[in-house]
């Protein structure tokens, strides 16, 4: 393991255009959805990450041909027209959440057994409401080990599509993952929602891409999508928006420095829920302009700094820790709701930020569905990180002001922003 970085204090507010990496739920979506398609697609703006590797190497490994361009940001994929080649496979999926929510199903429209495993985390996740979705659908899931975890056998060759109703209150990526097999699924398949959807924007988003690719998607009310087995995706050239999470940690350094931050290719058009962030800040006190395809957030500078706010984040879970190191610099106490569910993910992520808040100096107490945050200024020290990608790039922004502020296990950001230290490094220029 790496030493700590130390992150040295900017000393100045932050000026800066900046480029984020593309997005990593759309990257993985459009993956699946070009390898179930007729016709080649090339996905440009691609990210390139552990995520997003792990499941480029998934799919090859099922038969299906990708090409990655790294320098180009480029992803070229040979659609299989829904039928999986491989007949065995075995694939390892990390830690990558929706490399293990989206290919239990690609899986099961094959015709061959395969087994998808990850690491010791993951193997903690839950995945219980995919199988049973899977099972009720007709299709046989062995948990290999304990029930309804990683590791898991599927068996390919019944899954024809119908009704199947999922449960939505753990992670929206069940119903992404079942949603974008359905036009591979002779019958189709429409995805009855059994009570409150965590993410929903994650959906919304998943609907987008599978339409941009040629796919009927249809909604009966609130809780239920219908998706049509005919037509199939068709091949396309497919651009991959900046990552709304991603672009989070810049338009917070913006907020914690009093300067600006701008991203391009990311503005209103963008279905994706994390960009409320800067809704977030505007309320906290920051300027926000937004266009079409740009984001740009400025620091407050009415003279009375950010000031603390009461937010439930269910829709824009993955930002709830960028939020919780912005709120320490506001004038009265910030409280997050709504996000109990984001304690599954690659850490308990509520305990772990209230953990590492409090041992840097800053009062900070867990709730059960979240998290309150009370004004103060952090000390030096080292935050364990968890292997948590996103522990590590939003605790780096407390070095932003004040001294001493290292990170340790700093090569986690590798699962979804390998160069984040450097991007966050260049904003000092």
């Amino acid at each position: 393991m790496r030493d700590p970085r130390v992150i040295v204090p900017f000393g100045k507010p932050v000026d800066a255009d900046v480029q984020v990496v593309g997005s990593k739920s759309y990257t993985n979506r459009a993956l699946v959805i070009a390898a179930l398609a007729r016709g080649d697609s090339e996905l440009t703006g691609a990210l390139f990450s552990d995520d997003t590797r792990f499941m480029s190497e998934a799919l090859r490994a099922l038969g299906v041909d990708v090409q990655a361009d790294e320098a180009a940001r480029v992803l070229r994929v040979r659609g299989v027209a829904g039928h999986v080649p491989a007949l065995t496979a075995r694939c390892f999926v990390g830690n990558a959440g929706t490399a293990a929510r989206f290919l239990p199903v690609v899986m099961a429209l094959g015709r061959g057994v395969y087994e998808i495993d990850g690491v010791a985390r993951m193997r903690e996740r839950p995945i219980g409401p995919l199988v049973g979705a899977l099972t009720r659908l007709g299709v046989q899931v062995e948990a290999l080990e304990k029930p309804d975890c990683f590791p898991l056998r599927v068996h390919g060759g019944s899954l024809q599509g119908g009704r199947v109703s999922i449960a939505g209150h753990v992670s929206s990526q069940y119903v992404s993952g079942l949603m974008m097999g359905g036009p591979a699924m002779p019958r189709g398949l429409t995805v009855e929602i059994d009570g409150d959807l965590v993410s929903r924007p994650y959906v919304e988003m998943t609907a987008q891409a599978m339409r941009d690719f040629g796919a009927h998607v249809d909604r009966d009310g609130e809780r239920c999508f219908v998706i049509h087995g005919d037509p199939l995706y068709a091949g396309r050239r497919y651009r991959v928006e900046p990552d709304a999470s991603a672009a989070s940690y810049f338009f917070a350094a913006a907020a914690i420095t009093g300067g600006r931050v701008r991203v391009e290719g990311l503005g209103t058009r963008s279905l994706q829920g994390d960009r409320g962030f800067a809704h977030i800040l505007a309320r906290m006190g920051c300027e926000v302009l937004e266009g079409e395809d740009f984001t740009e957030v400025r620091g407050a500078r009415d003279g009375g700094g950010l000031r603390g706010v009461e937010v439930d984040m269910a829709d824009l879970s993955d930002v709830a820790q960028t939020l919780a190191v912005v709120a320490p610099f506001a004038s009265s106490p910030t409280r997050v709701t709504g996000i109990g569910f984001i304690r599954a993910k690659e850490t308990d992520r509520v305990a772990a930020v209230v953990r590492e808040l409090t041992r840097l100096g800053i009062a900070a107490t867990e709730e059960k569905d979240g998290f309150v945050v009370h004004p103060g200024r952090p000390g030096a020290g080292a935050v364990d990180t968890y292997d948590d990608h996103r522990m590590a790039m939003s605790f780096a922004l407390l070095g932003l002001q004040h001294p001493g502020i290292a990170i340790r296990n700093p090569a986690c950001v590798s699962k979804t922003f390998p160069d984040f230290f450097e991007r966050l490094e260049a904003l000092r220029r």
